[in-house]
């Protein structure tokens, strides 16, 4: 609040945090990296960009996307030539489907 140029008492913010339930820092339990990970998994994505070669010799770039919380692997998208519009048409898909829940 400080850095906003807004002065606020210290009773001030022990009375919300005390209405939030939140006891003072040294009291707080400490969150694990593994743990901070499981709240956030439904938010995080795993992206990949490769080329893959297929049976018939084509080269292919392969946008893919792990989605943390379900454990899945989508492919997104492939294609023989990339273009700047198809990355970022491919990432917006991406992050609208964070997640990845469902089928």
């Amino acid at each position: 609040m400080l850095v906003l140029g807004v002065q606020v008492a210290a009773s001030t913010v022990w009375e919300i945090l005390k209405d939030a339930g939140t006891g003072p820092a040294p009291e707080r339990a400490v969150t694990t990296w593994v743990g901070f990970l499981r709240s956030q998994a439904d938010a995080l994505l795993a992206c990949d960009f490769f080329a893959t070669v297929t049976l018939t010799g084509t080269r292919l770039y392969v946008f893919a996307v792990l989605g943390h919380a379900s454990r899945r692997v989508r492919i997104l998208g492939a294609t023989a030539h990339p273009t700047a519009s198809w990355v970022t048409q491919a990432v917006n898909l991406a992050l609208s489907r964070v997640g990845l829940s469902g089928s």
